[in-house]
């Protein structure tokens, strides 16, 4: 049987979770999905918890599972000519960094959309592209924290628990991100 989005090309230039577990679900689903990881790698593999077969970072190994990774400096003419090349085949590109990271990399949504006009570009940051939180990092836990959520989970009469990332990045997040790439998915198809 095809998977449901056989055929579709993802670039996943995220990083941490919010980001690579929209990609990954996209890659159960079916699409080919390239993990674009800096030199060094991506921060997940040398978390704390590690797979004792393999030593890979678990965190790193759910929200990668089901796709390809390629290692390239964005920085480097060479490197980001061939994310140019990638880029110039792919149907979406999911990226999480900070607001104007990927302009100040000549990689923002206007320049990759006007190479590739059908390119669904895929983009989630902690706090959103302007505002006053808009330069600062998000986590999981700030999320929580900061809409109260978090005095919510635990006893009543005990310091609230956290929930791992499986309420905000994960649960709110990437399936947000998850909705909207889909969502622009199909508009593209049914309007161009």
């Amino acid at each position: 049987m095809t998977a449901a989005l056989d055929g579709l090309r993802v670039i996943d230039m995220s990083t941490v979770l919010a980001g690579p577990n929209c990609a990954r679900y996209l890659a159960d689903f079916g699409a080919d999905v390239i993990k674009v990881e800096r030199p060094g790698g991506d921060s997940l593999r040398n978390m704390a918890w590690r797979d004792p077969r393999d030593g890979e970072g678990l965190w790193w190994k759910l929200v990668n599972r089901n796709k390809r990774t390629i290692v390239l400096d964005v920085k480097d003419d060479g490197d980001r000519d061939v994310l140019l090349s990638l880029v110039d085949t792919a149907n979406v590109l999911v990226e999480n960094s900070r607001p104007g990271t990927m302009e100040r990399l000549g990689l923002g949504p206007d320049v990759l959309q006007a190479a590739n006009p059908r390119l669904v570009y895929g983009r989630i940051t902690g706090w959103g592209q302007d505002g006053p939180l808009a330069p600062r990092a998000g986590h999981d836990l700030n999320y929580l924290g900061l809409t109260g959520t978090l005095a919510a989970i635990g006893r009543s009469e005990g310091t609230p628990v956290p929930p791992l990332n499986l309420v905000a990045d994960f649960g709110g997040g990437s399936m947000l991100l998850l909705v909207g790439v889909l969502a622009a998915l199909h508009e593209r198809e049914r309007s161009g």
